[in-house]
C-alpha cells in the first residue's frame, strides 16, 4: 500500500526541497505515507456513518475489526520496504535526469 506514495513523496521532497537523502528523509516520507494512510481512513470513516448499514459492503472489512489498523500497518511496511529497496535506483535516476 505503502510504495507508490513513498515513491512520489520522496521524489517531491529531494527535488522541492532542500532535504537530501538520509535519516530526515527516511523519516519524513514514511510521516507523509501514514499521513495519508490515516487521512484515507477517515475518509472510509466517514463514509461508513453516511452510509449507515449499507457500511461493512461498502468498506469490504470482512468483519474485521482490526481492518483500519491492518491497513495502516501493511502502509508502513509498504513505505519502508520501498525506500529500502528502490531508493538506490531512485537515487540514480533522478541524478541522470539532472546530470547536463
Amino acid at each position: 500500500q505503502g510504495f507508490i506514495p513513498a515513491m512520489i513523496a520522496r521524489e517531491i521532497l529531494l527535488r522541492r526541497s532542500p532535504l537530501k537523502v538520509g535519516g530526515w528523509l527516511f523519516f519524513l516520507v514514511v510521516c507523509f505515507c501514514l499521513a495519508f494512510s490515516a487521512f484515507f481512513e477517515l475518509v472510509e470513516w466517514r463514509a461508513a456513518v453516511s452510509l449507515g448499514a449499507d457500511a461493512d459492503a461498502y468498506l469490504a472489512t470482512q468483519g474485521d475489526p482490526w481492518d483500519t489498523q491492518w491497513d495502516m500497518f501493511l502502509c508502513l511496511l509498504g513505505a519502508l520496504a520501498a525506500q529500502v529497496g528502490l531508493s538506490r535506483i531512485h537515487d540514480r535516476q533522478i541524478a541522470r535526469l539532472q546530470a547536463p
